[in-house]
C-alpha cells in the first residue's frame, strides 16, 4: 500500500500545544509515506493529532457563528432570511474520507514496531473513538449508513468495484457500532482527567460519555419514532429502530452515565458564590474545571476563535464587526422564574403596556443561568454597563407612539433616542437585532476583543451536566423516578433553582434547552424526541424568531415619564414562521452517493 498522509502544520501545532508536548513540528503541507510515519513515534502522534482538526460538525465558532442562528436560540445578523422551512442538508455529515484515513492509521498503528503494546492500544483506542464520533454524527443526521469496519480499499479501475459498495446499516446497527467501539476504547484510554490538558483529547470518560449519548439517542428513536412518527421509515435498512429495543438502550445509557457519576472523576462547576457568574464560568474557565469532559480547545497565538470580536455589544467592540450573534427572546423566555416555572415575560399589550422603573426589573427573579448566558439591558461585561434602548416612548393623541433613530443618536436635549448598542431592526449586519447580547462565550479577557489577538475560550462538546441529564432521562424512561429526580435536581440546584418533586420528559427538554444553549444540543434533542415538527410547526409562536425592544418614556406630561416599556417584535433576521417538515428528520442522500453506490436506499420523503 502506498498511502500518504498530508499533515498540515497549523492543525498539528495546535493539538500538540493543548494535548501532548512531544508532537512533532513539521513544515506545512509536508507529505509523508506510511514508512516515514509509522517508524517514528512522534510522527504517529502528530498524525493522530491531525484527526482532531477534522471532526468539528454542527454549531461551533466556525463560519462566523452563522450556525448558531439557524434555530430558536440566536439571531445571526447577515441580512434578512425569508426561509419558511429548513434545508434538507442542514448539518449533514458524510465523513467516509475521514473514516478511510482513520482505518489507514489504525492499520499502521497495529503493524508498527516503534510502539510499546500499551501505547499501541492507547493510540488505537483514541483513533477508534474519533471514528465512533464520526459515525455518531453521521447517524444522527442520516440514520443507518454503511459500516466499513477496519477495511481500507484501494481504487482499481480494473478491479471489482462491487466489493467496495456496502449496503446501509440498520439505524440500530450504527448506534450499536458506536456503543461497542466506545466500550472497547474506554478499556485502553487514560482514566485520569488531569492528564487531559484542557479536555482536548479522548480519555476513558470521553468515550463512555459518547457511549451514553449514543444510547440515549437510540432509545429515544426506538420509542418516539414509533409512537409519534411511525410513518418515517425506509423500505429496508437505514431508518427505524424497533420499539422493543428502547428499554435496552435506555439501560445502557443509564448504566454508562451512572458509572461516570459514581467514578467521582467529574463534578458540576461550583466555585463562584454568584450563581449567574458560576454558570458562565462552567463553560468559560479552563482553570481546573471539574465539569468539562471534552472540548474543542483554542490557544493564542496558534489557534484562536473570534466570537468575542464579532458578537460583542458595540460598546465593547475593538473592530468594525460586532453583534453578529445575539440571543432571541425565545431563549430568554425559556428560563423560568425562581417562583414560577413559566418564563414568559409580562410586558403588557400595545393598548395597555407595563411600565418599569428600570429595564432590569423585567428580568428580576429569573433562573440565574439566564444572566450567565445572556446580557440584558443594564447588565455589565468587562466592567462596562451594557444598555439597550430601541427608542423613546411618548403619548401622541390617544395612544402611545415610538421614536427611533440611528444607533447612538441623541435628541435635542442630549437624551438617548437609540442606544449605541441598539436594538434596531435594519439591514445593517452590525446593528443589534434582538435587544440582548450573549454573555456565554464572550471572554473576560479584554485582549480577546482585539482582532490581532482573539479568544482562547473553548467550545465545550461534553460536560458533566449532560451526563447527569442523560442519567435522569434514562431513569425516567425506565420508571425509576427517584433517580430521575435526583439527577435533574443536581443540575437545577447548582443553578440556584428549587428541586422538582415530579417530572416528565418536558422537564428534561426544558433543562437541556437552558443548560446547553449554543452547545449543539437542541436541534438534535428535538429530532430524537420527534418534537421538532411540533415546536417549529409554521404557525405557533415557537416557530418564529422573536426580539424584545426596550423603550424609555420621554413625555414630561405623563406620570410614566422616565419609565421603561418593552415591545415584542418579530426578529428581523428570520421574520417568517418556520416549518420543520417530516423529511427534515433525516437529511437527503446526495445523488452522487446513490450513483456511486447502488446499494444505498434513499431516506424517507426523498
Amino acid at each position: 500500500m502506498k498511502t500518504v498522509y498530508r499533515i498540515f502544520l497549523s492543525i498539528v501545532l495546535i493539538v500538540s500545544i493543548v494535548s501532548c508536548s512531544d508532537f512533532l513540528d513539521r513544515e506545512s503541507d509536508s507529505i509523508f509515506t506510511d514508512d516515514q510515519i509509522f517508524s517514528d513515534e512522534a510522527m504517529i502522534k502528530s498524525a493522530l493529532a491531525n484527526f482532531y482538526g477534522r471532526i468539528n460538525w454542527g454549531q461551533s465558532f466556525d463560519n462566523e457563528g452563522n450556525q448558531f442562528g439557524m434555530i430558536d436560540e440566536a439571531c445571526f445578523a447577515n441580512g434578512i432570511d425569508n426561509s419558511i422551512t429548513f434545508a434538507d442538508d442542514l448539518w449533514r455529515v458524510y465523513p467516509y474520507e475521514l473514516i478511510r484515513n482513520l482505518n489507514q492509521f489504525i492499520h499502521g498503528v497495529r503493524t508498527t514496531t516503534v510502539l510499546e503494546q500499551a501505547d499501541r492500544l492507547k493510540i488505537e483506542a483514541e483513533a477508534r473513538f474519533i471514528r465512533a464520533w464520526a459515525y455518531f454524527n453521521m447517524a444522527r443526521c442520516l440514520g443507518g449508513m454503511p459500516i466499513v469496519g477496519d477495511n481500507v480499499f484501494e481504487y482499481d479501475p480494473k478491479g471489482d468495484i462491487v466489493a467496495m459498495q456496502f449496503p446501509r446499516s440498520t439505524e440500530g446497527g450504527i448506534y450499536n457500532y458506536v456503543i461497542d467501539e466506545c466500550s472497547w476504547a474506554g478499556k485502553y484510554l487514560s482514566d485520569n482527567p488531569s492528564e487531559n490538558i484542557n479536555a482536548a483529547r479522548a480519555n476513558k470518560w470521553v468515550a463512555l460519555s459518547l457511549k451514553a449519548r449514543a444510547a440515549i439517542y437510540a432509545g429515544s428513536l426506538a420509542k418516539y419514532n414509533n409512537q409519534v412518527t411511525p410513518q418515517i421509515k425506509t423500505n429496508g435498512p437505514g431508518v427505524g429502530i424497533s420499539a422493543d429495543s428502547a428499554a435496552y438502550y435506555y439501560n445502557i445509557a443509564y448504566e454508562t452515565a451512572d458509572s461516570i457519576i459514581r467514578s467521582g472523576k467529574y463534578q458540576l462547576y461550583n466555585k463562584e458564590s454568584d450563581k449567574s457568574h458560576n454558570f458562565y464560568m462552567a463553560t468559560a474557565s479552563k482553570n481546573d474545571n471539574p465539569e468539562v469532559i471534552w472540548a474543542l480547545d483554542y490557544k493564542y497565538p496558534d489557534k484562536v476563535q473570534d466570537f468575542s470580536i464579532k458578537s460583542c455589544p458595540k460598546i465593547l467592540a475593538m473592530s468594525t464587526t460586532y453583534n453578529r450573534v445575539t440571543p432571541l427572546l425565545n431563549l430568554v423566555e425559556a428560563y423560568e422564574y425562581l417562583d414560577n416555572r413559566d418564563g414568559r415575560l409580562d410586558v403588557g399589550t400595545e393598548e395597555s403596556p407595563r411600565f418599569f422603573d428600570s429595564p432590569a426589573d423585567l428580568f428580576d427573579n429569573k433562573d440565574p443561568r439566564m444572566k450567565g448566558t445572556i446580557i440584558c439591558s443594564g447588565d455589565e461585561m468587562l466592567g462596562t454597563q451594557i444598555d439597550f434602548q430601541a427608542g423613546q416612548y411618548y403619548y401622541k393623541g390617544r395612544k402611545w407612539a415610538t421614536r427611533e433613530s440611528a444607533v447612538g443618536s441623541l435628541d435635542d436635549q442630549g437624551d438617548v433616542i437609540t442606544s449605541i448598542n441598539g436594538p434596531k431592526s435594519s439591514s445593517n449586519w452590525f446593528d443589534n437585532q434582538t435587544g440582548f447580547s450573549f454573555r456565554k462565550f464572550l471572554d473576560e479577557d479584554k485582549s480577546a476583543y482585539d482582532p490581532a489577538h482573539g479568544s482562547e475560550i473553548w467550545y465545550v462538546r461534553i460536560r458533566y451536566a449532560e451526563i447527569l441529564l442523560i442519567a435522569s432521562e434514562a431513569a425516567l424512561e425506565l420508571g425509576n423516578d427517584d433517580k430521575a429526580l435526583e439527577y435533574i435536581n443536581d443540575v437545577r440546584e447548582r443553578a440556584g433553582l428549587n428541586g422538582l418533586e415530579s417530572m416528565t420528559l418536558l422537564d428534561i427538554e426544558q433543562e437541556r434547552r437552558v443548560e446547553f444553549a449554543l452547545e449543539n444540543q437542541r436541534w438534535w434533542d428535538l429530532k430524537r424526541w420527534r418534537r421538532s415538527h411540533i415546536v417549529w410547526d409554521g404557525v405557533s409562536e415557537s416557530a418564529r424568531h422573536w426580539a424584545l425592544f426596550p423603550y424609555k418614556v420621554k413625555d414630561p406630561r405623563r406620570p410614566e415619564n422616565g419609565k421603561w416599556v418593552f415591545i415584542r417584535v418579530k426578529s428581523n433576521d428570520m421574520p417568517n414562521y418556520r416549518t420543520f417538515k417530516m423529511q427534515n428528520y433525516y437529511n437527503f442522500l446526495d445523488n452522487s452517493w446513490l450513483t456511486n453506490n447502488p446499494k444505498l436506499i434513499r431516506n424517507p420523503y426523498q
